[in-house]
C-alpha cells in the first residue's frame, strides 16, 4: 500500500450524530490493505480517570481511544522504552498496551506521567473503510509533525487544528457543538 495514513492525524468533520468521533483528533498508529488503527487523542474518559485515581491514589487521565475493545487500555509513550512489546510511531512516540511494563516504570521512575498517555479502546476500520468515509468528507487528513501526543487535551485540540486549517475549517472551528444549533 502506497498512501498510508501511519502517522497522520484525522480531524472530524462536525455532524450532528454527536457520536464519539464528533470533533475527534484521532492519530493514525496503522494503516494498511487490511485496515486501520488509531487513537482519538482529545476525549478524555472522567469515570475512568476517577476509577484510575482511586486505584492509584494519583491523577491518570484516560481517553477515549475509540469505540473498538473498550476494555483494552493502551498507552503512547514518549522516549524511553518500557517495554520490548511496542510499535513505533516515530522517533518519539511508541504505542503498547503493555500495562505491566508501564506501570512498573512508573513505579521504578524509568518514565513520568508526562511521558504518557492512557486510552481506552482505539479506532478502527476495515479494509478501504477509511479511505470511503475520507471521500465522504468525514475526515480530513492532516500531517501534524509538531503535535506531543501525550499532551492533555480536550476540545480546544479540534478547533486549534481546524482554524490553524484556515478556509471552510475556521467555519467549523467557529461552529456550535450542537450544529443542529446554527
Amino acid at each position: 500500500m502506497n498512501n498510508s495514513y501511519k502517522g497522520k492525524i484525522l480531524i472530524s468533520t462536525p455532524d450532528i450524530s454527536g457520536d464519539i468521533f464528533s470533533r475527534s483528533v484521532v492519530l493514525i498508529i496503522d494503516h494498511n490493505a487490511n485496515g486501520t488503527f488509531g487513537l482519538i487523542l482529545n476525549k478524555k474518559n472522567a469515570k475512568l480517570s476517577s476509577r484510575l485515581f482511586h486505584i492509584f491514589g494519583f491523577a491518570v487521565d484516560v481517553y477515549e481511544g475509540g469505540p473498538v475493545e473498550n476494555d483494552k487500555i493502551f498507552f503512547i509513550n514518549k522516549g524511553a522504552k518500557v517495554t520490548e512489546n511496542y510499535s513505533e510511531i516515530n522517533d518519539k512516540f511508541y504505542l503498547t498496551d503493555d500495562i505491566e511494563n508501564v506501570v512498573s516504570g512508573l513505579i521504578e521512575e524509568q518514565i513520568s506521567l508526562g511521558e504518557i498517555k492512557v486510552f481506552s479502546g482505539y479506532s478502527g476500520w476495515g479494509a478501504q473503510q477509511l479511505e470511503s468515509e475520507i471521500s465522504r468528507k468525514m475526515w480530513t487528513v492532516v500531517d501534524v509533525d509538531t503535535l506531543d501526543y501525550t499532551l492533555p487535551n480536550d476540545q480546544t485540540l479540534w478547533k486549534s487544528i481546524m482554524q490553524n486549517l484556515g478556509g471552510e475549517f475556521l467555519l467549523w472551528a467557529n461552529a456550535p457543538e450542537d450544529i443542529s444549533m446554527n
